[in-house]
């Protein structure tokens, strides 16, 4: 009996968003209790350190009576170094007001340490802490991950007595990661770095936001949003009005569905090979033949379910003999009303589960397993949006007082079809198992690689490179099949002694030159040490680009020449970071006129890396060159401009007549300029006034060099009046 599961994440876009920018809270997002509540610490342990009572004037110093004493008993086994008391680190044990002897602080802080280690040891090897959180540490310091859960009756951070284990390093009652109830909404939330606090340090609801024809809407919602009434396809601004303060990010629909794509893959590769991606937010896996791999059907949902839990993501997973009811019951196992007591089906919390299909399916799970030809009862209780059916069908059929799939598949076929058309009945057929319902699994990429095998070792570089001219056309060959132009290709020489030679080949572009490709490898045959022999040699594409068919043109015109082959050359043999070239940019200051480009980098029109709505779309003008040709620029600039001394020149616009740059003085025979370039205002506000006058200058022995003055001369707030030296023409 085929069976289908499928897994479906809520909440995958504001999870995911979550997940890309989670970050440590630092102290100052933190909520304003857990602040006040470390420092109150901070100030009673040092006050307990000099055998000081806590004062009782405020509520808090009374219900922070457990704390006090934990910070206490905590100090006595901290580091010695105190905080703002004016000690030197290390004097400790020279106290004059602590009367106790130094063995006994010894003995109670080793009889600690021994105690705290021998927990960490009874722990599993997989919830041990890591090295890092086992240092000593004498404040009380905030979790940096997460956040800790408020605390009713301090408003801070829970208590926990001197000596034990947080409940993060302890054994957990079923192994789940634990969810954080939010107070205002009930509502679990998950830590998504620093987000945004109100006064009262509760995060604020969180939205994203696409562009629907002229208004913005709501994209997706995180679980508080939803639960103060905002609703994906809602206005931003009716949304803004309900929630001041909403917390809006922009939405990233092709992000979505690349991480979904990519999730897909990896659960093909992991847990079943027939993985297909459904809608915007779920997948359907064909576990047929596979869950008994995993110890059943229910340990291995229990399992997909625990693993996107630990990666920070809400997933529900639901087993049923077809795809459409599985998908139903994902969405909507928690919206049906109480179904009939069917044989082998419990219903706990409206939740639909198996009684023999194994333990640990308990209410908050996100695990249904239904069993084996019981899908059409399971599915019978729940809304008719559970069939994947249109939207103006849906309110038909609700107007006619149809509203569950059970009440629809009552109905005569006949009429059905004649009012609704064959795609209701399709659903619902599908949804049953009467009608097939295929699968488009995702196939994931396999690596290009091929190997020849040797009868006997092979141990020169005539032997190697003969067989190179054998293996680079069956790689040309496996690129062209699967439509790929290698980017990097990696050979591998098996030694007899189990030792592998390896040589990597980079390229500038994707490429299915045999002949390019194999003088790139023979010519660091040389780098292959053989040893006592090779047992055989591998070529594998480490990278890979998407190359179509190349059109072949025959033209009297001369064209461009192609430099990719240099550029592979130089490549790899000084390596790619020594290799580039440089690009203009559109600014004004020299330094900033010109960046680092890939030796084959596209030179793009700035404008179509603007945003859709961006106003300088409309400038359709010929561009201008960022480099004018009458103001010629240095081939090299200096890393910084350095200074010149002994200038001699007029104010306020002419050029020098001598100066001395690096101990060596030059007389000025002629000069060009000035040319004034204005600070860039809008970077920077020390820029609003600062200015620049550069000259081209040639001296007695020919070398011309190109000079600046800061300042022009006549305002002093312009510059000092320094000259400085920027480059030199060839």
């Amino acid at each position: 009996m085929k069976r289908v599961a499928s897994l479906y994440l809520p909440d995958w876009p504001i999870e995911r968003l979550r997940r890309m920018e989670r970050t440590a809270i630092p102290t100052s997002m933190l909520p304003e209790g857990a602040r006040r509540n470390g420092e109150a610490i901070s100030r009673h342990a040092e006050s307990g350190r000099r055998r000081e009572a806590p004062s009782d004037d405020s509520g808090f110093a009374r219900g922070a009576a457990p704390l006090v004493e934990a910070a206490a008993a905590e100090q006595a086994v901290a580091c010695s170094v105190p905080r703002g008391s004016g000690w030197r680190p290390g004097a400790k044990w020279a106290r004059a007001d602590d009367r106790a002897p130094v063995t006994e602080h010894l003995e109670t802080a080793r009889q600690r340490k021994a105690k705290v280690a021998a927990e960490i040891a009874a722990l599993p090897a997989h919830q041990r802490p890591a090295l890092r959180d086992l240092g000593r540490r004498s404040e009380a310091a905030a979790m940096p991950f997460r956040a800790m859960p408020p605390d009713e009756a301090t408003g801070g951070q829970p208590f926990r007595p001197a000596g034990s284990l947080p409940k993060s390093l302890g054994p957990s009652a079923n192994g789940l990661p634990r969810r954080r109830e939010s107070r205002a909404t009930g509502d679990s939330v998950r830590d998504s770095g620093p987000p945004p606090a109100r006064e009262t340090g509760e995060a604020l609801p969180l939205v994203t936001s696409l562009k629907h024809g002229s208004r913005l809407v709501i994209a997706a919602a995180c679980p508080a949003a939803r639960a103060l009434g905002l609703a994906p396809g809602m206005a931003i601004t009716q949304a803004r009005a309900l929630v001041p303060g909403l917390d809006i990010r922009d939405a990233d629909p092709a992000g979505d569905a690349a991480d979904l794509l990519r999730l897909a893959t990896a659960a093909a590769r992991r847990w079943t090979p027939i993985a297909a991606v459904s809608d915007a937010d779920g997948l359907l896996l064909d576990i047929t033949g596979t869950a008994h791999l995993f110890g059943g059907e229910a340990a291995m949902a229990r399992r997909i379910v625990r693993l996107l839990a630990r990666l920070g993501f809400t997933a529900r997973v639901a087993i049923a003999d077809t795809p459409g009811a599985a998908w139903a019951i994902s969405r909507f196992g928690t919206q049906g009303r109480r179904p009939g007591a069917g044989r082998g089906r419990c219903v706990s919390g409206n939740r639909l589960a198996t009684q023999h299909s194994g333990p640990g399916l308990r209410p908050g799970d996100g695990c249904w397993i239904i069993p084996s030809g019981q899908h059409t009862a399971a599915i019978a209780p729940l809304p008719l949006a559970a069939l994947r059916l249109d939207p103006a069908a849906i309110d038909a059929l609700v107007h006619l007082g149809v509203e569950t799939v059970g009440q629809l598949t009552a109905l005569p076929r006949a009429p059905l079809a004649r009012r609704f058309g064959d795609a209701l009945l399709t659903r619902l057929d599908q949804a049953h198992g009467r009608v097939a319902e295929p699968l488009d699994p995702v196939v994931p990429p396999e690596p290009i690689a091929v190997v020849q095998r040797f009868a006997e070792p092979i141990a020169t570089a005539e032997a190697i490179e003969h067989w190179l001219d054998t293996l680079v056309p069956r790689l040309v060959t496996a690129l062209a099949q699967a439509g790929k132009g290698a980017r990097m290709l990696e050979l591998v020489a098996d030694r007899i002694d189990g030792v592998p030679q390896r040589l990597r080949i980079g390229l500038a572009r994707p490429s299915r030159d045999a002949a390019h490709m194999l003088r790139l490898v023979t010519r660091r045959i040389a780098e292959i040490a053989p040893g006592y022999g090779i047992d055989s040699l591998a070529l594998h594409v480490r990278r890979a680009d998407p190359l179509d068919a190349q059109p072949f043109e025959e033209r009297l015109e001369e064209r461009a020449a192609d430099i990719a082959p240099l550029v592979d050359t130089l490549a790899n043999r000084i390596g790619d970071a020594r290799l580039w070239r440089m690009r203009p940019v559109e600014s004004d200051v020299p330094e900033r006129s010109l960046e680092p480009a890939a030796p084959l980098a596209d030179a793009a029109r700035a404008i179509d890396r603007l945003k859709p709505d961006d106003v300088r779309r409309l400038d359709r003008g010929v561009d201008l060159h960022p480099w004018h040709p009458r103001w010629p620029r240095p081939a090299r600039l200096l890393r910084r401009p350095e200074p010149l001394d002994h200038v001699i020149a007029e104010l306020p616009d002419q050029p020098p007549r001598r100066f001395t740059w690096r101990g060596q003085t030059h007389r000025v025979v002629r000069a060009d300029g000035p040319e004034r370039i204005l600070g860039e205002w809008w970077r920077r506000a020390i820029e609003a006034d600062s200015v620049r006058d550069y000259f081209r200058v040639e001296d007695e022995a020919g070398h011309r060099f190109w000079l600046f003055r800061r300042g022009d001369g006549e305002r002093p707030e312009t510059g000092d009046l320094a000259w400085f030296i920027h480059g030199a023409f060839g």
